[in-house]
Order: structure tokens, then C-alpha cells, then sequence
């Protein structure tokens, strides 16, 4: 641990305890509906009208649906490394939501050992560091890695 702050890169998009970590999304009351980042005006289904919603922690856990190497970096305000590190971006489908949420996986992660299907589970992981804090986002890790 460096000493320095941690705290969230996005604010509202996970809640940690520790290293466990879960998305907070939002739930429609009327159509069960799952979004993230959360919505708070109205529901984004479009054969639901409602506007009542409810936050609600996701589960931790999927199965990969999706991945790709990123070799370039992406444009501002995406805090690149210099020089520039190529990572992996995983499309997950969250087991209990039954949707897909894409992430960065962690540096660790291996492409070749990746394959569609296997279960994947969130870290907490540092996005970057200033001199006073660690901006920490979720990522993507095969489950057990």
C-alpha cells in the first residue's frame, strides 16, 4: 500500500469494502429492467414509462461474453500511462442481472488463457495516482486468478 488516498476514479458507479466490490446500478420497479451506470429519471426500456427506479448493488460474478486487446490509447479524459501499456477490455454478463457490463481486466490477465464463457468476478484495481491519492476503478478477473 503506497499510503496515499483511495478513492473511487467515478463517484456512484461501485461501492468497495476492502478489496470486495460491487457495481451500483438501478433497478426499474415496473419492468425489473437492470442499468448501469445507475439511472435516476426514468427507465430506459423502451416499452416501460416508468420513473420509479431503485439502486441497487450487482452481483460480483459472470460469465465472459466478450473480449478484445486494446492497443492504442484511448482519448481524453482516460488517464493513459506514458509510455502506453495495451490492456484487455472483457464484456461480462453479470449472472443474477443478466446483463453485460464492460470493463478493463486486471494487468495481470493473460489473453491467451481468456475464453469465452468462463466465469469472470470484479477487483478493485488503481485506474492512476496523483500525489496524493489512488483513483481506483472496477475490473474484470477470470474467477480464482
Amino acid at each position: 500500500m503506497s499510503g496515499k488516498n483511495r478513492v473511487p476514479a467515478v463517484e456512484g458507479w461501485f461501492v468497495a469494502d476492502g478489496e470486495a466490490i460491487n457495481l451500483i446500478g438501478s433497478q426499474c420497479r415496473q419492468c425489473q429492467s437492470y442499468f448501469f451506470p445507475k439511472e435516476t429519471f426514468f427507465c430506459r426500456n423502451p416499452d416501460c414509462q416508468s420513473k420509479e427506479l431503485d439502486e441497487v448493488p450487482f452481483g460480483r460474478k459472470g460469465t465472459l461474453w466478450s473480449y478484445t486487446n486494446n492497443c492504442y490509447p484511448p482519448p481524453k479524459p482516460y488517464m493513459a500511462p506514458d509510455p502506453f501499456v495495451p490492456y484487455i477490455v472483457a464484456a461480462v454478463q453479470l449472472d443474477e442481472e443478466k446483463m453485460v457490463v464492460l470493463g478493463q481486466c486486471v494487468a495481470e490477465t493473460e489473453i491467451e488463457k481468456l475464453k469465452v464463457g468462463m466465469e469472470m468476478e470484479l477487483a478493485l484495481d488503481v485506474l492512476y495516482e496523483d500525489d496524493d491519492n489512488e483513483y481506483l476503478v472496477w475490473k474484470w478477473k477470470p474467477v480464482g486468478a
